[in-house]
This record gives C-alpha cells, structure tokens and sequence, in this order.
C-alpha cells in the first residue's frame, strides 16, 4: 500500500517557512521517524499569494480534487469566489491544475490586463510552442489565450492574475 505524507506547515512562523533547506530536510528526514519509506524525491513548491488588503482574518481550506476532474482539462482549484467548488483566496487571482497525458491540450484564455504564470510541477508540456519541463515556470504577459499540450504525462500549474 502507498500512503502519502503530507506536513501540515499552516501557522509555522514565516521565517522558518522561507528557509528552504530547512523544510527540504525535514521533509527529507521525517518519513524514517514515522517508519515510513521514501519512495521518490521531496518536491517542494512555496506558492505566497498576498492577500487583497491588509487585516483580513487568516485562513485555511484544503480540498483534494478527483483526478478525472484534472486530467485533460483545467480544474480551477482557487479562486476569490469559491467558484465550482474551488477554495476561496482573498485576491484577485484564479489558480487551475491541470494533468495532461502525451498528445492531450487544454487552452485558456487570459481577459484583458491579466497575466499568469505557469508552473510545470511534473513531465513536459508545450506551452504556446514552447518546450518547458519538469520544474519550469513561464510568466505570462500580452497573451490572450494559453495553449498547453502533453509532451510527457504532465501536471501544471496555471494562475490567472490581475
């Protein structure tokens, strides 16, 4: 049976969070304290979204999403509304995944004076033509619509900012 680890960092103070090697070892070095076995590689990435305005009441929501609501297509996953069922962020931001076998495509278009930024947490996918692999991210600016095919069974990152 394969079981996931998961650590639950919300609430850790900032600066321990910022030291990369720090949380890289501990997520290295905790599954032998459990007695569990490291199959494959911490991959690690910090996303910060900074709120809308200041004082808001911090939060936290966790949802998993079945992966046929993911492959082939965009799931948003967060959004300032709730949006079908993704968690509510207080910003003006959209963040969809996205899991893409060799050869499939998903597309988005970006409204006016939004940007994005693509992350390709793992495989190879082509991204408006351009090859980006596995821990590639791309900035998006002055492109209304996104095309992203498989090159390699693949999952990104899509965020749709203001």
């Amino acid at each position: 049976m394969l079981v996931h680890l998961m650590l639950e960092l919300y609430g850790c103070d900032r600066q321990l969070l910022e030291n990369e090697s720090l949380v890289r070892r501990a997520l290295d070095e905790y599954p032998a304290r459990v007695d569990m076995e490291k199959v494959s590689p911490v991959h690690l990435y910090q996303i910060w979204i900074l709120p809308e305005k200041k004082s808001l009441q911090p939060s936290y929501e966790q949802k998993s999403f079945p992966t046929d609501e993911k492959q082939g297509k965009l799931r948003l996953i967060a959004s300032p509304d709730a949006k079908d069922g993704s968690v509510k962020i207080n910003q003006d931001a959209q963040l969809y995944v996205t899991l893409l076998k060799p050869g499939e495509q998903v597309a988005h278009d970006f409204g006016k004076n939004r940007h994005g930024w693509l992350q390709v947490a793992k495989g190879s996918v082509q991204v408006n033509g351009q090859t980006l692999e596995q821990g590639d991210g791309a900035a998006i600016s002055d492109e209304p619509t996104l095309s992203i095919r498989g090159a390699k069974d693949s999952e990104v990152l899509l965020f749709d900012l203001a």
